[in-house]
C-alpha cells in the first residue's frame, strides 16, 4: 500500500491509497484467528506479500468469497454478487448461475486485477477466494477451461501423508497423457494439483477425463483411493473429486487464506518436498509469503501469458 495512511480514531478507519485508488480500511486491530491474535492488518500485510502471485490466480475469473466478518470463529457466508458499496473502479462481469441456491438466474461477480482490489476484499474479511477453472474474455464471454484441477481430500483416518501419496500417482497418470501438474497444500486437509491445459475443450470433457482418472486410481489403489463422495467408502482413503472440473464448481484459489482455526494459505508446493510425505504440513500466512519472497512463485507456469497446455485425451 502506497502513500501514508490517514487515522480516523472516531470511526476507527484508516483511509490509504493503494496504487491510486484511495480507501476506507476499518478496524485494521480486529482479530480475525483468535487462536494465533492474527489481525485483519496482519491478513493485509500477507496479501500485500503475495498480491503478484495472486492476482495471477485471481485474474479474469470470476470471484466468489467467503467471508467472516466477525472472525473464523464466527458465523460465515458465500458471496458470489457484489456487494453495495463496491468502488466504482472493481470491474464485475455478470453471469449465469445454473442450480443456483438462492434460485437466482444470474449474478454479478467481481474480476480483481490489481492489489487495491485484494485491500477491498480482504477489508471486507472475505479470507477465502474461490475461482473457477476457466476465464471470462474481454467482452464477458466464458472460456473453456485453461487448466484441469485434481482435488485429494483426506477421509476420516487419512491425511497430508496419504493424500501425497495419491498425488504422485496422479502425478505419474498425467505425464503420461503429456500433462505437467503443480502441487498445492489446500490449506485445510488435502491438497490440489493444477494442470494447464489448451484452452480448447470443454469443462465436461475435462471432468469426464478427471473422471476416468479417479476410477483408474481406484481400481489400482483400492486401499488408498476413492472416485465417489459416499462418506462411508472414505474411512482411511483419499477422495479423488474429479468433479471440481465442473463449469459450476469453484476450487481455494492458491495463495488464497483459508478461514480456518490457523491462519494458513492454499500454498503452492514443490515436488521436492513430497520426497518426505510425513513431513509435508498445511503453511500459515507467514510461511507462504517468506516462501514468494525467497523462492518466487512455483505457478508460474500457470499465469495468464504462460502459454496453452495441451489438450486432454478422451475416451
Amino acid at each position: 500500500m502506497a502513500a501514508r495512511p490517514a487515522q480516523d480514531p472516531d470511526h476507527g478507519e484508516t483511509v490509504v491509497d493503494v496504487e491510486g485508488r484511495r480507501l476506507r480500511l476499518r478496524r485494521l486491530e480486529k482479530v480475525l484467528y483468535p487462536a494465533t491474535g492474527t489481525t485483519k492488518a496482519e491478513v493485509l500485510a500477507y496479501v500485500t506479500a503475495v498480491a503478484p502471485a495472486l492476482l495471477a490466480q485471481l485474474r479474469q475469473r470470476p470471484l466468489t468469497r467467503r467471508r467472516w466478518p466477525d472472525g473464523v470463529r464466527g458465523p460465515s457466508f458465500v458471496e458470489k454478487n457484489v456487494p453495495r458499496g463496491v468502488p466504482g473502479w472493481v470491474r464485475s462481469v455478470e453471469l449465469e448461475t445454473p442450480g443456483s441456491t438462492k434460485d437466482r438466474e444470474t449474478a454479478r461477480y467481481p474480476l480483481v486485477d490489481d492489489l487495491a482490489g485484494l485491500v477491498w476484499l480482504v477489508n471486507l474479511a472475505a479470507l477465502e477466494l474461490h475461482v473457477p477453472q476457466w476465464r471470462v474474455g474481454p467482452r464477458g464471454g466464458v472460456r473453456h477451461p485453461d487448466r484441469l484441477v485434481v482435488d485429494l481430500d483426506p477421509g476420516e483416518g487419512a491425511g497430508l501423508p496419504e493424500c501425497a501419496e495419491v498425488a504422485l500417482a496422479v502425478r505419474e497418470r498425467l505425464a503420461a497423457d503429456g500433462l505437467d501438474c503443480h502441487p498445492v497444500t489446500s490449506g485445510s486437509k488435502g491438497l490440489q494439483l493444477y494442470a494447464a491445459v489448451s484452452g480448447e475443450q470443454s469443462a465436461d470433457v475435462l471432468r469426464a477425463y478427471a473422471h476416468r482418472l479417479a476410477e483408474e486410481l481406484e481400481r489400482d489403489r483400492p486401499d488408498l483411493v476413492v472416485s465417489r463422495m459416499t462418506k462411508v467408502l472414505r474411512g482411511g482413503k483419499v477422495l479423488l473429486d474429479w468433479s471440481q472440473n465442473n463449469a459450476a464448481k469453484t476450487t481455494v484459489a492458491p495463495y488464497s487464506p483459508r478461514g480456518r482455526e490457523r491462519p494458513c494459505a492454499a500454498a503452492p508446493r514443490t515436488w521436492d518436498e513430497f520426497d518426505d510425505p510425513g513431513a509435508l504440513r498445511q503453511l500459515t500466512l507467514a510461511e507462504v509469503a517468506d516462501r514468494y519472497a525467497r523462492h518466487g512463485d512455483p505457478l508460474a507456469a500457470l499465469g495468464p501469458g504462460a502459454g496453452p497446455g495441451p489438450r486432454v485425451p478422451t475416451a
